[in-house]
């Protein structure tokens, strides 16, 4: 059987718990039937009671945009896996690209939120991707051995099965340049071939790897065209329920 690919939703600081409300109101009739791909949102911590309560007994799954590694603790502004999964999340991210640059997560600090996610049964989508600097530097495959080596540290291949990554081409989000389908594919390909050396083949194999970076309705279908691609973490186009759910439907 072949990978289940993912549709996941970041929509980072935007939306009041009204404004998430309308939009999941709006989104779930789009998306009615829809069993191809898995559908995941990820609201910011305030909005995850309202998603959820909104999003109960539909495909959509959903989860927070971080977690802390520490299952509690004077961590002032911190969500907990034990908050997450008491409101009904499933899913986190963990590394996003503004978590590492504006909030120094370190490769360090992803494996042991990986680990933390894992141990409670929470869907965990590892983020990793180069710079421009580093892409134009021909750094792109020694940056992303670096951040799967950091991240899966004592990770064994048997507890990885619910481990997907996201590919993010830093200098692609929110910029509106998109790595052409060939240059995502090969970063991806990279990300596999490690995840072989370091889990084997069959955990590789299963592995699910989204693409993000300035995914859009008129792009998605070329993407998800390579073989290699299982799906996609979007920003911007996800803010809007018909926008998302014509990329979710490509």
């Amino acid at each position: 059987m072949g990978r289940k690919a993912l549709i996941a939703a970041n929509w980072k600081m935007y939306k009041t718990p009204a404004e998430a409300q309308v939009f999941v109101d709006t989104f779930l009739p789009l998306v009615a039937g829809h069993t191809r791909d898995q559908i995941a949102l990820f609201p910011s911590p305030v909005l995850l009671p309202t998603v959820v309560s909104a999003c109960n007994g539909s495909i959509v799954a959903v989860g927070a945009q971080n977690i802390h590694f520490a299952e509690e603790g004077a961590y002032t502004g911190e969500t907990s896996v034990g908050q997450l999964q008491a409101v009904g999340g499933t899913h986190t991210l963990i590394g996003h690209s503004e978590r590492r640059q504006y909030f120094a997560e370190t490769d360090e600090i992803v494996n042991k939120k990986l680990h933390t996610a894992l141990k409670h049964s929470i869907v965990p989508i590892v983020c990793v991707g180069e710079v421009l600097e580093e892409r134009e530097g021909g750094k792109t495959a020694s940056v992303l051995k670096t951040q799967i080596n950091g991240a899966f540290a004592g990770i064994a291949p048997e507890a990885s099965a619910p481990i997907v990554i996201a590919y993010e081409p830093v200098w692609a989000i929110g910029t509106g340049r998109t790595a052409t389908p060939e240059i995502a594919a090969d970063a991806h390909g990279i990300i596999r071939a490690e995840v072989e050396t370091l889990l084997g083949a069959d955990v590789a194999a299963a592995l699910r790897i989204l693409y993000g970076g300035s995914v859009k309705p008129d792009n998605i279908a070329n993407l998800m065209a390579q073989e290699g691609i299982d799906g996609a973490l979007v920003g911007g186009a996800s803010l809007k329920p018909d926008s998302f759910a014509a990329i979710v439907k490509y």
